[in-house]
């Protein structure tokens, strides 16, 4: 083992791309946490609101004015984190961008459209707080989901376009005509859009819930916390199941259009009918050591026959091989894993409400509902390990390498540094804002909170604000103890 991993870490250390790729890597694996919120965190906020305004619920209305600050926050971070990623594309793959530029420009100017537009909306709809009628204002932050799952569109179909590049003519290394529609809504967009989609949702929705387990765990049983659990917790329940079946869908498409990945994915070494199953194991020189194989499984998964063909690794050189084959199968591993386990405790929580109609509140259920948010977002980073270095050595499947598209620059470590170190600040920016806010909404009534000025405006704005049922409680009992 220790031999092992010396010898991976030279490797990588010994790659040109590498610092370059580091630091493309720390930058998305930050933004895309931030990147599931602006998804997925509006349609949270706007289920509690139409529960407070429908039923007229104190702690629904309550926990949605809340959440909308919140969202504020995670907004304005993920537009610093997300500038950065746009730079870095010309800055780290002046191959890629000089060459495709042209290609998925367009896709990444439809994001930034339809973030701006996200953003606008979510002024509009922090601001409409009591300044709207409840149901105007309720419909003002649909437009933040919308927006939010076109933006998603947006940015995965020029991931996807990486994939499985389409639309455009290339002559003499020079594209020459451009189809933006095939480009956006290529072969791999429908199914890594709705594989993103759901993540966002699981992420979302199960990192919220969590903050509400750890409520209910240390004692605060009252209908803010059930309600401010359950609500999330729903959502990514729903979820769960769909990201399941889209998962064994995904794998099935890319054994199919990019089968040398799936190989590394699955340990397929030769091709082979009758392929096993690997659960776990560590490759080292074309042997597995310390996984399970389950006989013929692999060929089932993919054909459903267990004389179905999979393509190994030995389809291709050695040279056009993924690197660190271990590293994509654990990742895809714990991925999988994860995702099972995230869709048991949402099976579980769906029997207890269908027999008892109530939040199930052992800490046997709690505690692990408490770490599925830290669970889904473990299973969403691995996820992009399995898609991007999955497709290496390429950067443009079998079009453009990784070594043809990275900067000649040697002061790509000095500004990795410096990435990490404004990913710090931003992560703590990210977690601390919340909590301090948390902290303020424990010690003062709803009454108080209500008649703050910041950020919804002067207080005689208030004298005309519309009565508590509709623009959330004056005073609660349910929110002095928020989480």
């Amino acid at each position: 083992m220790g031999v092992f991993a010396m010898g991976a870490a030279v490797h990588i250390l010994a790659v040109n791309p590498v610092p370059a790729r580091s630091q493309m890597g720390s930058s998305l694996g930050f933004h895309i946490i931030l990147a599931c919120f602006g998804i997925a965190f509006a349609a949270v906020v706007m289920t509690a609101e139409w529960i407070g305004i429908k039923r007229g619920d104190a702690a629904a209305l309550l926990l949605a004015r809340r959440w909308s600050k919140v969202m504020a926050v995670l907004v304005a971070v993920g537009a610093v984190s997300g500038t950065v990623l746009s730079y870095e594309m010309g800055l780290l793959w002046p191959g890629l961008m000089g060459r495709f530029g042209a290609v998925i420009g367009f896709p990444f100017s439809l994001e930034g459209i339809f973030f701006f537009l996200e953003a606008i909306f979510v002024g509009v709809y922090l601001y409409g707080w009591q300044r709207l009628p409840p149901w105007a204002h309720w419909w003002s932050g649909l437009p933040i989901v919308v927006f939010g799952l076109l933006g998603a569109l947006s940015v995965v179909a020029a991931n996807s376009w990486m994939n499985s590049p389409a639309g455009y003519t290339l002559s003499h290394g020079k594209v020459t005509s451009v189809d933006p529609v095939s480009v956006f809504f290529n072969a791999s967009t429908p199914y890594e859009t709705a594989h993103m989609v759901l993540a966002a949702y699981m992420v979302t929705g199960f990192l919220v819930a969590g903050v509400y387990a750890m409520g209910l765990l240390r004692g605060r049983r009252d209908r803010y916390h059930r309600l401010g659990f359950a609500i999330p917790f729903t959502i990514a329940g729903i979820a769960a199941p769909l990201q399941v079946m889209m998962g064994d869908i995904i794998a099935r498409f890319i054994a199919t259009n990019q089968p040398v990945k799936f190989a590394a994915m699955e340990y397929v070494l030769t091709t082979q009918r009758d392929a096993p199953e690997w659960l776990g194991g560590i490759l080292i020189n074309g042997k597995v050591y310390l996984g399970a194989a389950i006989p013929a499984f692999d060929s089932i998964l993919v054909g459903f026959n267990p004389h179905t063909q999979v393509i190994g690794l030995d389809s291709v050189p050695a040279a056009q091989q993924p690197p660190l084959p271990t590293l994509i199968h654990l990742s895809f591993d714990v991925m999988v894993g994860i995702g099972m386990f995230l869709f048991a405790l949402a099976a579980w929580q769906a029997w207890w409400w269908w027999f008892h109609r109530r939040v199930l509140l052992t800490a046997w259920f709690l505690v692990p509902a408490a770490v599925s948010g830290v669970a889904a977002v473990v299973a969403m980073e691995a996820g992009w390990v399995v898609t991007e270095v999955g497709r290496q050595p390429w950067i443009v499947y079998k079009v453009l390498l990784v070594s043809q598209a990275v900067t000649p620059s040697s002061g790509v470590p000095v500004t990795l540094g410096v990435m990490l170190v404004l990913y710090a600040i931003l992560t703590a920016i990210s977690i601390g804002v919340p909590m301090i806010m948390s902290r303020r909404w424990r010690r003062e009534t709803p009454a108080e909170e209500d008649a703050e000025q910041v950020p919804y405006g002067p207080l005689h704005a208030r004298s005309r604000a519309r009565p508590a049922t509709a623009a959330g409680p004056r005073s609660s009992a349910d929110g002095t103890d928020a989480p």
